[in-house]
């Protein structure tokens, strides 16, 4: 089984190729450049360094969101278009999920925290007993203090990651009564091999989709969409 998986949900962008449980080529980059500038020469570079064929492709998982609006429509235009061209089924991947495949066989809770802004973050909370992914808590967007209050009624160690942490670490550290831990740089970010371990479950249930059927998951309202909300709620009051 091979899969091409796609990751720009944040200012991460990342493409890998896994074959059956090998990582063929992982692209990944966290510098501020457009996903639509890198994306696609992203995929075409490591097919050409790795001499691939991407027809040889069986599925295209693409971290569905939540995550940077713009980057979410990217990546999901760039898995469409390949889809169509290729003929070849998605997978809709939940970004904070994925995330969770980073941390391999752990005791600990593990909670990705991405900054959704206005003190609020995307998140989700799992356990990964070896590389089994369950969800605790499905991925939501909450308050920071809100996402703190259930994990101390958990009362369960926690890893944390994501683009939250140096956001959202000092309330951490002050208002959670777990023990805790920040995953190192390696493991702190979305990446796209994960997106395709994530994407296997999917695949062995049968949740797959066509290209035309793909929407990424916003999970809340845009800014431009909240703004227009507000000025329509003062409008009518």
């Amino acid at each position: 089984m091979n899969i091409l998986a796609i990751e720009t949900s944040s200012l991460v962008a990342s493409a890998a190729i896994v074959s059956d449980d090998i990582m063929i080529a992982e692209y990944t980059m966290n510098y501020k450049k457009t996903h639509s500038q890198t994306l696609l020469p992203m995929i075409d570079e490591i097919c050409r360094m790795t001499e691939y064929d991407i027809n040889n492709i069986d599925y295209i998982a693409v971290s569905a969101g939540p995550g940077s609006f713009t980057g979410l429509r990217i990546g999901s235009a760039t898995a469409k278009g390949l889809g169509l061209a290729l003929d070849k089924p998605l997978v809709h991947v939940p970004t904070v999920e994925a995330m969770a495949y980073n941390i391999y066989d752990t005791s600990s809770l593990i909670c990705p925290i991405m900054d959704a802004r206005r003190n609020q973050v995307y998140t989700g909370i799992y356990r990964n007993n070896k590389g089994n992914v369950e969800t605790v808590r499905e991925q939501c967007a909450i308050s920071v203090d809100e996402l703190i209050a259930s994990l101390n009624s958990l009362k369960n160690e926690v890893i944390f990651m994501g683009d939250g942490v140096p956001v959202f670490a000092d309330i951490i550290n002050e208002k959670l009564e777990v023990p805790h831990t920040f995953a190192s740089a390696h493991l702190n970010r979305q990446r796209a091999g994960a997106v395709a371990q994530a994407a296997k479950k999917y695949i062995a249930r049968g949740k797959t989709e066509t290209a035309a059927e793909h929407r990424p998951d916003y999970l809340r309202l845009s800014q431009a969409e909240r703004e227009l909300e507000e000025k329509n709620r003062s409008t009518n009051n």
